[in-house]
């Protein structure tokens, strides 16, 4: 995983793709909580779900199929003015960039993105972000540094400029 606070960068960014009035900042928020729910998994370890099972980490919650269900959970509840599929295409993008971030890492066993109809963990072949350690202690450290400023060159840099870009697109 990288850290849970770098994973908010997707959703704010993409918030900024969508046309002004078509996402409140209530539903913006929620894109937020989105993108960082899969790392609930990381309950499961105080329970004995080891880190490879399909409920462990970078697991279940870490599939395309949970993002999609989450999203579709949510457009469903959540009180909405407009047309629901923005709303849901926002929220699902948001759950979905968690593990598509976690696959960029360079640790860990790979992320479950076919569960529950594959059992395949999976990287990209490139993984430029350093995986964090896990535990807060950890990552007030030398290499806890070394994580954030990865996040900062292929997370938060990036996203910045989306937010701008579309931000500016938005002006003309």
């Amino acid at each position: 995983m990288s850290t849970i606070v770098s994973h908010a960068a997707v959703p704010i960014a993409l918030s900024a793709c969508f046309p002004e009035g078509i996402l409140s900042r209530e539903a913006v928020l929620c894109g937020v909580v989105c993108s960082m729910i899969p790392d609930l998994d990381v309950i499961g370890f105080a329970f004995g779900v080891r880190y490879d099972d399909p409920w462990g980490h970078r697991g279940m919650t870490h599939s395309i199929f949970f993002a999609v269900c989450l999203g579709a959970l949510l457009t469903a509840v959540l009180p909405y003015t407009g047309k629901s599929w923005p709303l849901f295409l926002f929220l699902f993008l948001s759950t979905a960039s968690h593990p598509l971030i976690d696959a960029l890492t360079d640790g860990g066993l790979g992320v479950a993105l076919f569960a529950p109809f594959s059992k395949r963990r999976y990287f990209f072949a490139w993984r430029p972000l350093a995986v964090p350690p896990i535990g807060i202690l950890a990552f007030f450290s030398a290499y806890g540094w070394h994580v954030l400023k990865s996040e900062m060159r292929w997370i938060w840099l990036p996203c910045g400029l989306v937010f701008g870009i579309a931000h500016a697109l938005r002006e003309l």
